[in-house]
């Protein structure tokens, strides 16, 4: 089976918002580097799992990385190679 297409940038973990409801999950507001200024945070609830199964958060100031990845046949080939932002080629 092959690899899906994808890239991998850089991001900071700007602010944690807490819940206006206790019912409510905790989110993380992350800066993504290299994305358009208007369109580079995301906030995602901020529950992650570590290698042993147990459920960590992300802290304020984190250095995190986003992945994007799709399906094979959901891309198209393009004119020239992509880089990340560090000029390093992304996997095709």
């Amino acid at each position: 089976m092959s690899e899906k297409p994808s890239t991998t940038l850089p991001a900071v973990v700007e602010k944690i918002i807490k819940p206006i409801y206790p019912s409510e999950p905790e989110k993380a507001q992350i800066a993504v580097e290299g994305a358009d200024h208007l369109y580079r945070e995301l906030r995602i609830e901020n529950t992650l799992m570590d290698e042993n199964g147990d459920r960590v958060r992300l802290k304020q100031g984190a250095e995190v990385e986003v992945t994007i990845e799709a399906e094979p046949d959901d891309t198209t080939k393009s004119d020239g190679k992509a880089a990340d932002w560090k000029g390093r080629e992304s996997r095709p």
